[in-house]
């Protein structure tokens, strides 16, 4: 390439450098804007976890090409230097903005060499900067995705520079040339599918360049041939076998192509271009109006607009419609060009004709003759045809400079015309700045693309300022009342603002707008995947309501029905039968969408939450492996599979919780439920301190975080650090005044270690205003009647407590205790506790505390069946605690086994607390 560059010399290269730099230096402080969001944002292709190969097996949006809702654009290299952009520097956009302006400036480098094969040195350099600075470049210079142009481009003009190399001494052919051109074709192709018109040029450039051939010299050799007057010249043969060359070539880049692509043409709606699907004749004298419309942008670039397609341009639906005479009027002028540069010899026919194939051939692809395409107009497809139109201005710039009268005008008129075209270019790329800014500056131009304001719409609700979108969505409605995207966001939009029968009736409007159903007919062809969204739309806003859920399900079959490969469809119907709690059916569902998509971490995801359901952890934990194993970074089942770790039990498997909590928090670093677990995991390790450590990053995180609250007390309390736990229960019951474990650990600690009877008891009462029937806090308060020595209310308060719970024995032996107790203190007539006044307030807490520790085992019984050997053995505890009140005082050892059954009941506790709050 640099070989070929040698005739541009280092102050052309510079002048032109400083021109781009001059008109593109703001495009670097643009976005990610309109397509850009798709192509790049959205695009899993260039994140480094991605495989490679993805790139060759999805198109330019990352879809795979396989799947009808692709578009069929095939452009990996392109892809590529995105993915280079992402390993460098991941979504900042300057580096993407950057690279888009050193590749135009390479392609006006390589411009300037081309133009130098048909125009003098001074009017390829005014070929060159009128192409560096036009307004009509911002679209493909500025909008990242406009790179596939640019990409496309440099390679496009490489391979007609080494066709040019073609041609040997004596008209030999040179075949390395050749070889060199097949491939940038190839390359040029594989950046965007316009690049294999360069092999048209090449041919036309061979026949009546490089030969020198006329049209009437090649007509009349071949009526020459026919009648039997001559034979084909050598010179002509070897042509003939150039240009078989190239077109095998062509013709085999064109099968590899229609493989990738599958056979299949994208769908694209009437929305996207409403000329495509319009009868005969408004299809054809629209499509035909279009190439002026074009040329006009080309010549006068003043008004320019993102989004060309919807109602931009009405149809053209009648021969007498006054825009026919542009149409009439372009062909007349381009006929007169053709013919010009094809009848006569010379160099100013040779320019012309160079000139029309850069216009006309690179544009084919996108002019609607031969295919449809997914839009009306699109200012980024005239990059390559705009440089024959550079061309043709300095040829004719050239023409009227060596005229002296018109050579002082001529360079007035240029100057003009360079300094505008920067100065415009310049301003427009302001436009590229947001999706805002953009789209506004398309609606100064056309008011009548619902799109447009559709477009204006999504970038207020980006901004959560949806009371503005929903003007401008419904302003799109208005233009375009059959725009079923339209009707879908304003109904989403009311939904955004809690307007649920709102939304329910512009979804339905938007429903009754898509094609009715006929048995047999195949509705992907004629129904865009982004329309289905509708039902899916409409029934995740009703199945909010729990009476309409058969509702939203036959919603979701409708959809599947229309488009059996419609994979959101299986995804959100699988969370709905989970909800309707038919786990079976969810599962059958997600494994038809695994069918689809076996690369889709969410599914895998969403089947973990099946089998969990399904009460199959070990199942659950394999789909939630698969997930990352996608996705390593996927947050959900990183955070999910490390609690089922965690709850197994199974502390083989606590490293890898911890390991996979420590990703999580480091992705999600806000989530205090990240921090939490790992308190949690801490405190299965025993490890105290840096359980505490978590915990208190939790709360800083959400100062109301009830489970983390309570575990961090517990954490105290089985810590001997009791009164640090108070003011975290204080906090915990500030928040959550109801939180009975945490009355009663507080009441515990108040009686235990503040000896504060009076705090215990309103701690207890408080439990039982919230539920007269709660065993625990009723016995506990029996206790504190007990250390007030009011008997009688004690007894009372036992006697109700064992009408709660009858069977729990404990219960019957301390009512027994209090009746001993008053008998012997009627007997003495005493009004103070006798000697054995320690053993039975001794007596007294173990009955505490050892309620404590049934009641949660109750708790724990209720929950999970595994717990019941505790449950036993904790009443064998308590019997031993009975026969303690026998000696006033207690061994050392007797003083352990007490401190470790009250660390065991509260361990219990945080067990419940784990299970029940599914924090």
């Amino acid at each position: 390439l640099l070989e070929k560059m040698a005739d541009v010399s280092l102050k052309e290269a510079a002048l032109i450098v400083g021109v781009v730099a001059a008109c593109y230096w703001n495009s670097l402080f643009c976005g990610f804007v309109f397509d850009d969001v798709s192509a790049i944002l959205d695009n899993k292709d260039l994140h480094p976890s991605t495989p490679l190969r993805n790139l060759f097996q999805n198109d330019f949006w990352g879809t795979p090409m396989s799947e009808e809702r692709s578009h069929k654009s095939y452009r990996p290299l392109t892809v590529l230097t995105f993915r280079l952009n992402y390993l460098f520097s991941e979504l900042n956009a300057v580096s993407y903005h950057f690279l888009n302006l050193v590749f135009h400036v390479v392609v006006c480098v390589v411009f300037l060499k081309v133009c130098k094969l048909f125009l003098d040195n001074r009017s390829s350099v005014v070929a060159s900067l009128l192409f560096a600075v036009h307004p009509i470049h911002t679209e493909a210079v500025t909008g990242v995705v406009g790179r596939a142009e640019l990409l496309s481009s440099i390679f496009f003009l490489a391979a007609f520079l080494s066709y040019t190399k073609s041609k040997g001494p004596d008209n030999t052919i040179v075949w390395t040339p050749i070889a060199v051109t097949v491939f940038l074709v190839a390359v040029a192709t594989l950046c965007k599918e316009q690049g294999i018109t360069v092999v048209g040029i090449c041919c036309v450039y061979e026949v009546f360049i490089a030969q020198g051939y006329t049209l009437p010299v090649l007509l009349d050799t071949a009526v020459q041939i026919l009648r039997g007057k001559g034979s084909i010249p050598f010179s002509m043969l070897q042509t003939l076998l150039k240009l078989i060359v190239l077109m095998f070539s062509t013709l085999l880049l064109v099968v590899v192509r229609v493989q990738v692509i599958q056979s299949q043409l994208p769908v694209f709606t009437r929305f996207d271009n409403p000329a495509a699907v319009s009868p005969s004749p408004a299809r054809q004298l629209t499509f035909n109006y279009l190439l002026p419309v074009n040329a006009w942008l080309l010549l006068n670039p003043s008004e320019l607009c993102c989004d060309w397609t919807m109602g931009t341009i009405p149809l053209v639906e009648s021969l007498l419609d006054v825009r026919n005479i542009a149409t009439l009027t372009f062909f007349c002028f381009l006929g007169s060009l053709i013919v010009f540069s094809l009848r006569y010899p010379g160099d100013s026919s040779k320019t012309v004709l160079m000139a029309l194939c850069l216009i006309v051939l690179p544009f084919i692809p996108a002019s609607n003759l031969f295919f449809p395409v997914g839009f009306v107009v699109a200012e980024r497809v005239l990059y390559v045809p705009s440089m024959g139109f550079c061309i043709l201005v300095a040829h004719g710039w050239k023409k009227l400079s060596n005229k002296s009268v018109l050579r002082k005008i001529s360079w007035v008129c240029l100057a003009v015309v360079l300094f505008t075209h920067a100065l415009k270019t310049l301003h427009r790329n302001w436009d590229w700045e947001s999706e805002y800014t953009l789209f506004m500056s398309a609606l100064k131009v056309n008011k009548n693309n619902a799109k447009l304001w559709n477009n204006v719409g999504h970038a207020l609700e980006n901004e959560k300022n949806f009371e503005r979108a929903l003007q401008f969505f419904i302003q799109a409605t208005q233009v375009q009342p059959d725009d079923i995207g339209a009707h879908m966001n304003v109904g989403r939009t009311y939904k955004n603002l809690n307007k649920t029968k709102e939304a329910e009736e512009s979804y339905m409007i938007a429903k009754s707008l898509m094609p009715q159903i006929i048995p047999g007919k195949k509705y992907a062809a004629r129904v865009a995947p982004n329309h289905l969204n509708v039902y899916i739309n409409l029934a995740n806003l009703i199945r909010a309501n729990e009476s309409r859920l058969e509702e939203a399900d036959q919603l979701y079959r409708q959809a599947i029905s229309m488009r059996p490969d419609f994979k959101q469809a299986y995804i959100s119907r699988g969370e709905l039968l989970l909800k309707m709690n038919k786990p079976l059916k969810a599962k059958e569902a997600y494994l038809r969408a695994l069918e689809l998509d076996r690369t889709n971490a969410d599914l895998w995801y969403n089947l973990a939450i099946v089998y969990i359901e399904l009460k199959d952890p070990t199942e659950a934990l394999k789909n939630f492996n698969r997930a990352l194993e996608l996705n390593p970074m996927h947050k959900l089942a990183l955070f999910n599979s490390a609690l089922l770790m965690q709850e197994s039990g199974d502390a083989r498997l606590r490293p890898e919780a911890k390991q996979r909590l420590l990703h999580y928090v480091k992705e999600e670093p806000q989530d205090a439920n990240g921090y939490f677990n790992l308190g949690m995991l801490a405190m299965d390790d025993k490890k105290d301190t840096e359980a505490e450590a978590w915990m208190k990053k939790a709360i800083r995180l959400q100062p109301n975080f009830r489970s983390a609250l309570f575990n961090l007390a517990l954490l105290y309390s089985q810590t001997a650090k009791e009164l640090m736990a108070l003011p975290v229960l204080e906090d915990l019951l500030r928040y959550y005044p109801d939180h009975t474990k945490g009355l009663i650990l507080k009441g515990d600690i108040l009686m235990n270690q503040k000896k504060d009877i009076i705090g215990a008891k309103t701690c207890f009462e408080k439990i039982l205003e919230l539920d007269p029937n709660n065993v625990q806090g009723k016995h506990n308060l029996c206790v504190v009647y007990f250390e007030e020595r009011d008997l009688i209310k004690a007894e009372k308060c036992l006697v109700e407590t064992l009408a709660l719970a009858p069977h729990e024995e404990y219960i019957q032996r301390h009512l027994n205790i209090v009746r001993s107790k008053i008998a012997s203190l009627s007997a003495t007539e005493q009004s103070s506790l006798p000697p054995g006044e320690t053993a039975a307030a001794e007596e007294k807490k173990n009955s505490f505390q050892n309620l404590k520790e049934v009641k949660n085992e109750q708790k724990t019984t209720q929950t999970t069946v595994d717990n019941n050997k505790g449950h036993s053995k904790n009443k064998k505890r308590t019997e031993k605690n009975n026969m303690d009140k026998e000696t006033p005082k207690k061994s050392t050892k007797e003083i352990k086994d007490i401190e470790k059954k009250r660390v065991a009941a509260l361990k219990r506790l945080e067990e419940i607390e784990r299970i029940l709050n599914g924090e």
